[in-house]
């Protein structure tokens, strides 16, 4: 293990997690980690780490499409219950949640997944060579 890995390796998972929320370095915690919204900064400013390793996949997407599906649903079966409001009025709310929770809550997750990935040295799986 090269030094940057054994300081990242050192520190507590919750540090990990939070500059993953924040969109942070994953090596250091003071680089930003995106260019863009979605979008990986191709290295970080302050420590230099080339983010070339970072491939979050549909990690985030799954878990950002579980969470607002469970909050959206059972809120709007919570409101139907309690206050029965009208059928456009469901769709107004409960519509602009589906759509905005998504947005806010998909760059953190893939900000996690990536610091994750970063301090676990996570790799993709390559095949036996040989035969």
């Amino acid at each position: 293990m090269d030094e940057q890995s054994t300081e990242t390796a050192n520190k507590p998972l919750g540090s990990t997690i939070w500059a993953g929320l924040l969109g942070r370095c994953p090596a250091c915690h003071r680089g930003r980690l995106f260019a863009g919204y979605l979008t990986l900064a191709p290295a970080c400013e302050v420590c230099g780490l080339d983010y070339g390793f970072a491939d979050s996949g549909d990690g985030p997407q799954v878990f950002v499409i579980l969470i607002t599906g469970f909050i959206v649903v059972g809120a709007a079966l919570i409101a139907e219950v309690v206050y029965q409001p009208p059928y456009w009025l469901h769709g107004v709310v409960w519509g602009t949640l589906a759509l905005a929770l998504p947005l806010l809550l998909l760059r953190s997750f893939k900000g996690v997944l990536i610091a994750l990935q970063f301090r676990n040295q996570a790799e993709e799986s390559k095949p036996a060579s040989g035969g």
